[in-house]
């Protein structure tokens, strides 16, 4: 406009309502642009199924204060694809507004459970018995084997009773191995009520299948199985990094079962305490190889 008719810049703000600060800006590359750029690509190379949230939250754990909408900017400008939004699916409630799906409202209140087939480099199949808590998104188990049983999913579940105590239900799909007598009647001793979805309802038992189709993105299908060996050693190990380092959008980016990470402080409390452990004062020779008067030992 200025150079067209000829008016001054002043002017041609005014006529069209842009003040004079916007006209004269220019943009300034920050110093750390290209590091980030680069930090960035890094990122989305070795966790290819992130998004930017994602990456942004990785991105502060190494140490960069940087905010999302900058992450997003610098994300679309290099061309990265964004994970594409699932259809949101709508709730099965009842006619009385109560939900028909039993939401977990603690830690070990329900239990969810599933199986996933792979094969292995032979092309013989394998099947993963995946077992989280629903409350907490902790894998609670992965367990791959050729073949399963009741017999087997029974040892599987009370190992990570063991580890995990024992939950108030349980749910799953109709497969064979979770409606067999045997199951069902360990269950009921351990007072675990199972609760089985519709047939062909598989949405039905939502966070498994979530946990499920994260498995096959991001692990599953990236890898070349040559034993079942191997897959249950990458399965252990994929399992380890997803309840301790992977974030989860649903826990506000941060991962279910992280590990407590301990700041490097003095050992004691000033010169009182040190790393070499104190003798006992109830043994015969206050740990110091003298033998002493038990009046002594005691005092």
């Amino acid at each position: 406009m200025c150079r067209v008719h000829g008016l001054s810049e002043r002017c041609a703000c005014r006529l069209v309502s842009q003040p004079r600060g916007t006209q004269r800006y220019q943009p300034q590359e920050r110093s750390d642009e290209a590091a980030l750029t680069q930090a960035i690509i890094r990122l989305v190379e070795k966790y290819g199924r992130y998004g930017y949230r994602r990456i942004t939250i990785k991105l502060r754990d190494a140490g960069w204060h940087v905010s999302q909408d900058r992450v997003e900017r610098i994300w679309r400008r290099e061309g990265l694809k964004v994970p594409e939004r699932q259809k949101p699916r709508g709730r099965l409630w009842l006619s009385d507004g109560s939900c028909v799906r039993l939401r977990p409202e603690r830690v070990n209140h329900v239990w969810s459970y599933d199986f996933v087939s792979v094969r292995t480099h032979d092309g013989r199949k394998a099947r993963l018995l995946n077992l989280i808590d629903e409350y907490s998104r902790e894998c609670l188990l992965i367990q791959a084997e050729r073949r399963w049983s009741s017999a087997r999913v029974i040892e599987s579940l009370a190992e990570a009773m063991m580890g995990k105590g024992v939950p108030e239900h349980i749910r799953s799909d109709n497969g064979p191995e979770f409606i067999a007598r045997d199951l069902r009647k360990w269950l009921s001793g351990v007072n675990t009520k199972p609760m089985y979805i519709e047939p062909g309802s598989p949405w039905e038992n939502g966070y498994c299948e979530s946990f499920n189709s994260k498995l096959q993105d991001e692990f599953l299908k990236g890898e070349i199985f040559y034993s079942i060996k191997e897959l249950r050693v990458l399965a252990g190990r994929w399992r380890h990094y997803y309840n301790t380092d992977r974030p989860h959008s649903a826990l506000g980016y941060r991962p279910p079962a992280p590990e407590a990470v301990l700041p490097p402080t003095a050992t004691g409390c000033g010169h009182v305490e040190s790393k070499q452990r104190f003798p006992h004062a109830h043994t015969p020779d206050c740990g110091y190889g003298i033998l002493l008067p038990p009046q002594a030992a005691l005092h």
